[in-house]
């Protein structure tokens, strides 16, 4: 998971909007965060992973250790078990919440950090090269 490493710049995004509506995000926060090009900084502490995602809306951060679960609060405010496992050069990240799903693939695919949201039959695209 080191390739992953460091800070990545939002360059594009497809179905975002779509996706966070089949997560139940209100309009005006899916209209905000449709706007927003966020960076995304991973980094390493011993065995534990940090993924924070820094915009103007708003910077969450979290800290895993691999194949274990945790609690987490989203930057729509929802409360997941979270857990993160890597395989393959895909790293993965699958939440829980009131009965729903949703996973989350982060993959590095010709230099860049491509990052798969999936809810349902609602999916989001988004790419991002390294600062």
């Amino acid at each position: 998971m080191d390739h992953m490493l460091g800070t990545w710049k939002l360059k594009n995004s497809e179905g975002f909007d779509e996706y966070m509506q089949a997560m139940g995000v209100g309009f005006a926060t899916r209209k905000a965060g449709g706007v927003l090009k966020p960076d995304v900084i991973i980094s390493k502490t011993g065995d534990k992973y940090c993924l924070k995602t820094e915009s103007s809306f708003r910077t969450t951060d979290i800290e895993f250790a691999l194949g274990e679960e945790f609690d987490e609060t989203t930057a729509d405010n929802r409360e997941t078990k979270t857990t993160m496992t890597f395989e393959n050069g895909v790293l993965k990240q699958h939440q829980k919440w009131d009965g729903k799903e949703t996973t989350i693939t982060r993959e590095i695919k010709d230099g860049k950090l491509v990052v798969t949201c999936t809810m349902g039959k609602a999916q989001c695209i988004r790419t991002y090269e390294k600062a």
